[in-house]
Order: C-alpha cells, then sequence, then structure tokens
C-alpha cells in the first residue's frame, strides 16, 4: 500500500505548536484516571516497562502525529527514556493499523493519553475528510473555511491538518486565516465579503473596485456576486469593473432562496441555493462578454456527496469553499498496553500488533 504522495518525511519541530508544557506535564488536560494511576503506581514505587500501542478503526489519512509527538516530548517526564515508533502525518491507515507505539517507564507518560490521542482524533479527522473532498472535485482547490464554526483555538492544527492532506493528494488547499496557514508560513486567503459590500451600502462593484484599489497585486481577487440575489447580472458588473486584477466570483446564493437568473426555470429541478443550473448561467454569460479566465468558486453547504454530483454532471466549478462538513464526524483513537516487563498483557482482543511502516522517532 502507497503511504502518501508528495509530503516531505521531516517532521515538524516540538516547539511550532506551542504547547502549554507546564500544565500538560501536571496532567492538567489528563482524564483524571490516568494521573491517578500514575500517583498510585509512584507510592507503590512500581515502574512496569510497557509498549503502549495506538490505533484507529477506519481508513484515514493520519493527522496530528507530529503535534502527537511534540507532547510526548515536551511534557513526558523523560522523553529520552522512551522508545517511540510512529507513521507520519499524511499516511494512509487502516483500520486497526498501529499508528504508533511509546515504549518505557509507564509513569513517564501515563498523564499525557488523553492529549496525545485527542490530538490524533481531532487532527486525523480533518485530514480525512479534506482528503475526501479533494477526491471528490477531481483535485480542484478548495477553500479550507470551517473557522467560523468552531473555537478558535483549534484554528492553527486543523489549517495544517488540511494543508497536509492538501500536499498528500497533490492539490491546492487554501485557508481563511493566518493562524489555520502559520505551522507551513502560509497567508489566509479570501473574497470580497458580504460585510465589506454591506459597508459600501449593498453595491458589490464598489466594493470589489475599492477592495481592488487596495489589494497588493499578488492578491487572486474573488469577490462574492450573491449579495442581491442576482448572479449573472453582478459576476458581469463586477467583471467589467474590475478588469484583469480579478481572479474570480464566488457563488454563495442561500440554500433558502432561488437566484433572479432561474425565477423563469421549469421546475425540473430543485432551483434554490448554488445549484448546477445557476453555475451554468454564470459561466455561460462570463464567457458570452469575453471573461473566460475568470474562475467560479462554489460555496454554501458543499459536502463530499453534493461535490460529487457536481463533478459528474460536468459543472464548471473552478474551485469549491468547505466549511461546516469538514469538521463534522469523528476517527477516535484507542491506546493499550500491550506488553508489560516483557510479558503480553493486552485486554482480551488487544494484543501486540507490529506494523514495519513505523519509524523510530529520534
Amino acid at each position: 500500500m502507497s503511504s502518501r504522495v508528495g509530503v516531505t518525511r521531516a517532521r515538524l519541530p516540538a516547539e511550532i505548536f506551542d504547547l502549554p508544557v507546564e500544565k500538560m506535564r501536571e496532567g492538567y488536560y489528563t482524564d483524571a484516571y490516568f494521573n491517578h494511576t500514575r500517583s498510585a503506581l509512584l507510592a507503590d514505587d512500581r515502574h512496569p516497562r510497557v509498549v503502549m500501542q495506538v490505533f484507529q478503526r477506519k481508513e484515514s489519512i493520519l493527522g496530528g502525529m507530529d503535534e502527537a509527538l511534540a507532547i510526548l516530548e515536551l511534557c513526558s517526564h523523560g522523553w529520552g527514556e522512551l522508545t517511540v515508533h510512529a507513521l507520519h502525518d499524511g499516511d494512509r491507515v487502516e483500520p486497526w493499523e498501529t499508528v504508533l507505539t511509546i515504549e518505557g517507564d509507564y509513569t513517564l507518560f501515563a498523564h499525557l493519553e488523553t492529549v496525545y490521542l485527542g490530538t490524533l482524533a481531532r487532527r486525523t479527522l480533518i485530514t480525512t475528510n479534506v482528503a475526501r473532498v479533494l477526491a471528490a472535485a477531481n483535485n480542484k482547490p478548495i477553500i479550507f473555511m470551517p473557522a467560523r464554526h468552531d473555537h478558535h483555538r483549534v484554528q492553527t492544527g486543523d489549517g495544517y491538518a488540511a494543508y497536509v492532506a492538501g500536499a498528500m493528494i497533490g492539490a491546492e488547499v487554501g485557508v481563511t486565516s493566518d493562524a489555520q496557514a502559520s505551522w507551513w508560513g502560509g497567508r489566509g486567503v479570501g473574497t470580497v465579503p458580504h460585510a465589506l459590500i454591506a459597508a459600501y451600502g449593498g453595491n458589490t462593484v464598489l466594493a470589489a473596485t475599492k477592495f481592488a484599489e487596495w489589494a497588493p497585486e499578488n492578491f487572486n481577487i474573488t469577490v462574492l456576486v450573491d449579495f442581491e440575489n442576482d448572479s449573472v447580472q453582478t459576476a458581469l458588473d463586477v467583471a467589467r469593473a474590475v478588469g484583469s486584477r480579478l481572479w474570480g466570483v464566488r457563488l454563495d446564493t442561500s440554500g433558502q432562496l432561488v437566484d433572479r437568473s432561474l425565477w423563469g426555470e421549469l421546475g425540473d429541478f430543485d432551483p434554490r441555493g448554488v445549484n448546477e443550473r445557476l453555475v451554468r448561467r454564470v459561466r455561460e454569460a462570463l464567457d458570452e462578454d469575453g471573461f473566460e479566465r475568470v474562475r467560479i468558486v462554489a460555496s454554501g453547504g458543499f459536502t463530499v456527496e453534493k461535490i460529487e454530483t457536481f463533478e459528474r454532471l460536468g459543472v464548471p466549478v473552478d474551485a469549491y469553499g468547505v466549511g461546516s462538513s469538514l469538521i463534522r464526524g469523528e476517527n477516535d483513537f484507542t491506546a493499550d498496553i500491550v506488553l508489560a516487563d516483557g510479558r503480553p498483557v493486552g485486554k482480551v482482543g488487544r494484543s501486540f500488533r507490529p506494523n514495519p511502516r513505523l519509524e523510530r522517532v529520534r
């Protein structure tokens, strides 16, 4: 099985994650029973040498491994005394495949199980979801847009998880905040939003031209064109006003509205939101007016299934903006002590499962 394509094997340095090291080392973020377990072992002066084995149950794209390793390195009570083997961020993993083993005195890292499992679960969910969207989109660019749907503290790691998915597949993933892009040195991207249009009295053309006057030359200027629910006409007006500075228009019609350009259509399709016929109307209008180079970005409730349908039908979308669906679902990880002092001790059904793909972490 090919592990991944396009992702460097170098791991991110532990310091980049800006972990709350002292609090993690104290067990502040840890399920209390792990802290109690460690305290009981220390009180008994018992230091079992264990092999901890970590896995999950789905076909996935691994995310969060470098972050999990940073937690172990900086927050354990003796990183140099542990022997750790791990897969890499971006690796494809099978159900039940061992992705990480930790060998050493259990009291050195017992207090970290909650945080490294949670990290792997969250980041693998994001990486896998983004990879599925990119595959559905036939590797067209996507804009990772869930920042407004979740707490700000998850942005940085989630943005990197999305980036890993893009690098693994070889497709472009843009993120919308600088925090999301910080671990690889990128910047957030974005369109001319509804807020700026509203600030100019609902005049999309005026907002777009003022934005273009401000924007640096290297900006890919993309403008939302649904503010007046007349995407075809607004797209043409913006293209004429902004000219060569315009990279693309973004369709984002609410799922409760029917765009004005479709009001006269027969009821043989669902006309609400961003649909196939609306995209084709905008594309045809732009092409007929000489704006073939202007891209179309589609957003608003897009999921893997909706993107697959668009691609199957050949809808002329150049990029997709995807938000909340990328942070939905679950991809839980489990850790088990499977060996202790050289003896098998895993609970029934959880035996030691060596994985030759694991690499020693130095």
